[in-house]
C-alpha cells in the first residue's frame, strides 16, 4: 500500500511567537509537512513560489496587507492553492470577504491550537472551514434576504478597508496616505461608502464602523 504523502504548508504571520506556536502544533502530526514560514505579503508570495505548497496558513492582518486582495493574486497565480485564514476577527464580515476571495477557510486564532491540525485536512481536501464563532453567522447572513442586510456586502474591498481606517480613528489624508490614493481618491469612497450605508457624516462612518467591529 502506498503511503500518503504528507501535505505540504507555509504559514505566514507577522508574529515570529504565533509562527513557532503553530509549528509546535504542526511538527507533531506526521501527516503535515511545514515546507516554509514567511513574514510578510512580499515573503509569503516567494515562499509559495519557491515551494508550491498545498495549503497557505495565512494571518488576516499582516502590515501593508489587504487579505482578500492578497488571496486574489495568490490564487491567480496559484490556482490549486488551498488558503485558510488565520485572524482574531470573530466578524462574519472578514470571513465573507476572505471567502468570496477564495479562501477556503476562515480559523479564529484562539481556537488555533485545537483546530489547526482538522482545519488544514479539510481545506486540503477541498472542503471549507469556519470557526464556530463565525459559521453560524455567516450561514444566518446567507439566508437573510438582501433588503435586511447591513448594506456592509455592497462595499469594494478599497472601500471595506477605507471604513476599517477611517474607523480606527485615522484622518481622511491618513487613510489616503497608507492606501496609496489621493486625497480626493479617498474621499471619494468616503462618498460612496456613507450613500451605500445610508449614513449622513464621517462621525456617523467612524460610529458605524465601531458598531460593528469593522475598526482596524
Amino acid at each position: 500500500m502506498t503511503e500518503k504523502r504528507p501535505i505540504r504548508v507555509v504559514l505566514a504571520d507577522d508574529h515570529t511567537m504565533v509562527r513557532e506556536a503553530l509549528a509546535r502544533v504542526l511538527d507533531e502530526n506526521s501527516g503535515i509537512d511545514i515546507v516554509a514560514q514567511a513574514r510578510d505579503a512580499a515573503e509569503t508570495a516567494e515562499a509559495v513560489r519557491a515551494s508550491q505548497p498545498d495549503v497557505l496558513v495565512l494571518d488576516f492582518s499582516m502590515p501593508g496587507h489587504d487579505a482578500p486582495s492578497g488571496i486574489q493574486e495568490l490564487l491567480a497565480r496559484h490556482p490549486r492553492l488551498r488558503i485558510l485564514v488565520l485572524t482574531v476577527h470573530e466578524n462574519i464580515h472578514y470571513a465573507l470577504r476572505v471567502l468570496a476571495a477564495g479562501a477556503q477557510g476562515y480559523l479564529i486564532k484562539s481556537g488555533a491550537a485545537d483546530e489547526l491540525v482538522s482545519a488544514i485536512k479539510t481545506v486540503h481536501a477541498g472542503r471549507i472551514y469556519l470557526s464556530s464563532p463565525v459559521s453560524q453567522g455567516v450561514l444566518e447572513h446567507l439566508r437573510t434576504p438582501r433588503r435586511k442586510r447591513t448594506g456592509l456586502e455592497s462595499l469594494s474591498q478599497r472601500e471595506f478597508v477605507f471604513l476599517r481606517k477611517l474607523g480606527a480613528g485615522r484622518s481622511l489624508q491618513q487613510c489616503a496616505r497608507e492606501m496609496e490614493v489621493s486625497v480626493s481618491t479617498a474621499s471619494t469612497y468616503r462618498s460612496r461608502i456613507m450613500e451605500k450605508l445610508v449614513l449622513s457624516s464621517t462621525a456617523e462612518l467612524i460610529r458605524f464602523a465601531l458598531e460593528h467591529d469593522l475598526a482596524e
